[in-house]
């Protein structure tokens, strides 16, 4: 038994003391964290965008269609079956070595790849919680003479939000944990870190173990961080 941590000791040593190499878990994990953010701020303009277009044109009268908005709406289906049709891991690397072979960008390159993979996430997200608002508030702010973009800037996507929230929780941390797969492009996260560690000192248990321990504690942080926001609210609409 004394034998066994003594060898565990030595592979943390290795793995996180040994030439001060935590410093690269805290910079991949800063990249990841980098990835994440921009990518949640791509997410979430893109899935409103697409959201709005397409509760519109739902809500259209039959007699009434809009052909530009029509023409939108496809746009807008195509995006979002194509890419949660296809792994994230293809879509980053038709990112990486099709679109952008030659960008150094590999920060950028990874943001956008996540942001529009999770804009088509978003989006249908964002268009559920429109649609569980009750039509008659868009006649309602209508009939006040606001705009279609004024009521659902100021009435229906602050209700839309707070029905949503905890699916948008899930979505950030969803975003966070597939900013391992950026990898595959080269770009050094937290997971690539972890590798790079791994084939230096050629133990693997402590490196992945190490990290695994870090996306949890991450994910447990945010969820707990999420679940105070939702209370939140929750009383905010209480008073």
């Amino acid at each position: 038994m004394g034998a066994f941590f003594s060898d565990l000791a030595a592979q943390f040593h290795q793995a996180f003391i040994e030439a001060d190499r935590w410093q690269r878990y805290l910079s991949g994990i800063g990249v990841s964290f980098t990835v994440t953010l921009g990518a949640l701020a791509i997410g979430v303009i893109l899935g409103v965008l697409v959201a709005v277009v397409r509760t519109l044109h739902d809500q259209q009268k039959p007699h009434e269609k809009n052909a530009l908005l029509s023409i939108l709406n496809a746009i807008g289906q195509v995006y979002t079956t194509a890419i949660r049709g296809t792994p994230m891991m293809v879509q980053l690397l038709i990112m990486g070595f099709v679109i952008f072979k030659s960008s150094r960008n590999l920060v950028g390159v990874a943001i956008l790849s996540l942001g529009i993979n999770s804009g088509a996430y978003t989006a249908e997200i964002i268009r559920s919680g429109i649609m569980s608002i009750d039509p008659g508030q868009m006649e309602a702010g209508r009939s006040l003479g606001m705009d279609y973009i004024t009521v659902m800037k100021d009435i229906i996507i602050p209700q839309a939000i707070k029905n949503i929230l905890p699916a948008l929780g899930n979505e950030l941390i969803t975003l966070f944990k597939d900013t391992s797969l950026v990898t595959v492009i080269g770009l050094t996260d937290l997971t690539k870190a972890a590798q790079q560690i791994q084939a230096k000192t050629y133990q693997a248990f402590m490196p992945y173990i190490g990290i695994a321990l870090m996306y949890l504690v991450v994910v447990m942080i945010l969820t707990k961080l999420l679940g105070i926001l939702e209370r939140r609210m929750r009383e905010s609409d209480r008073r």
